[in-house]
């Protein structure tokens, strides 16, 4: 299913979800600057320019283009005031035909962890990718030492698939991540999340 020129917008209790805008620069500079210490353990080393406009404007329309060719659904997370950025979470790798799969990527604003802000997200962004756009498999993988991640994939009734050898290029160097999945019709037994 192409999403084309649809607007995609998440409500949640205390979070807007909405794609990435040009006027977000200065919101998402600002955080990820103030957070780069806390997020740069657990992210592939920044690009030189990554904090430039030049660069958050090809992110902008790498998003729109996304959206509108159905591979991806990048979404920016706003306390409910809509004007303070907590930090992002994207579906991406969105595969149809007989898949019908996605994986998951986040990350939050040092100032803003730990407040169940991205397992908010996180259940959101399931149930759209569940009911919205059909999917059957949600993936996500994080480095094993990031419990607060693992742990919000476990209560959000992600489940434990295994380890992937040097998946990702973290801070530098090739990393083994831990990979996890949600099955739109689980039958894999109950989590704590659906406990």
């Amino acid at each position: 299913m192409l999403l084309g020129r649809r607007k995609v917008r998440i409500d949640t209790p205390r979070m807007l979800l909405r794609p990435p805008a040009h006027g977000d620069f200065r919101g998402w500079c600002d955080l990820r600057r103030e957070s780069r210490e806390f997020l740069t353990p657990w992210e592939p080393t920044w690009a030189s320019d990554h904090l430039s406009r030049k660069s958050f404007t090809n992110r902008v329309y790498w998003a729109q283009r996304a959206i509108a060719g159905g591979s991806a659904v990048p979404l920016f997370l706003f306390a409910r005031d809509g004007e303070t950025l907590l930090g992002a979470i994207t579906l991406d790798n969105i595969r149809r035909g007989p898949a019908q799969s996605g994986t998951l990527g986040y990350w939050i604003g040092e100032p803003h962890k730990r407040r169940g802000f991205m397992k908010e997200a996180i259940e959101a962004v399931v149930h759209y990718g569940f009911t919205a756009l059909d999917l059957s498999r949600l993936e996500a993988a994080c480095l094993p030492e990031n419990l607060a991640s693992r742990g919000a994939l476990e209560r959000c009734g992600f489940k434990y698939e295994g380890v992937a050898q040097s998946y990702l290029q973290i801070n530098g160097r090739w990393r083994n991540h831990v990979l996890y999945a949600n099955l739109r019709r689980d039958r894999r037994g109950r989590t704590e999340a659906g406990a």
